[in-house]
Parts: structure tokens; sequence; C-alpha cells
């Protein structure tokens, strides 16, 4: 019932647009316009699809999952920056400008 009356004010609207003009007032044209249909909130028989489930994602979320990942980061650039200065592959030179 109510899909009905949906459609039925959405073509008395495209009627009443589609004689008005821009700039030359009313005009009569025999072109239909037609609506553009999202399939994606209706199904074909025009029904109203219920709104998807939303899943929270809050703050306590976020930093479960983003301080672990930044504590096992650290851990590995640490050991990685230890093994190649144990390796001499990158070793900061001791510069002494103190002149």
């Amino acid at each position: 019932m109510a899909a009905s009356i949906l459609r039925l004010s959405m073509r008395l609207s495209t009627r009443n647009t589609a004689k008005m003009s821009r700039n030359t007032g009313l005009k009569s044209t025999n072109i239909s316009r037609t609506t553009s249909i999202r399939t994606a909130v209706s199904t074909t028989s025009g029904a109203i699809l219920p709104k998807p489930d939303k899943t929270p994602f809050g703050l306590i979320r976020m930093t479960v999952v983003v301080v672990p990942f930044l504590y096992v980061g650290t851990l590995i650039s640490k050991n990685f920056a230890a093994l190649l200065e144990e390796h001499d592959i990158f070793v900061p030179e001791d510069d002494d400008d103190d002149d």
C-alpha cells in the first residue's frame, strides 16, 4: 500500500516537472521522464529493505587492534636495528666536532 502511494506520488511529481521548463514557464511535451530506481534500498517489487546491521567500531576496539601491532612493529624495528649494528652494516659514525 505504502509503495503504491509512493510510486503514484513520484509519477505525479515527474509529470509536473516535465511540463515545467527552466526559463519559458509551462511547456507541453510528450517526452516521459523516467526516475532512477535504487535497488540497494528497495526490491524489484518496490518493498523497502530493512536497514543493514551496523557493527559499532568504538575507541576501545580500535585501541585493542592498534596498540599491540604498534608494539610488535616497534620490537621488530628495534631488533633489526640491533642486528644491523652488530654486523657493522649500518653503524653511525661518531663525529667529534668539539673544535
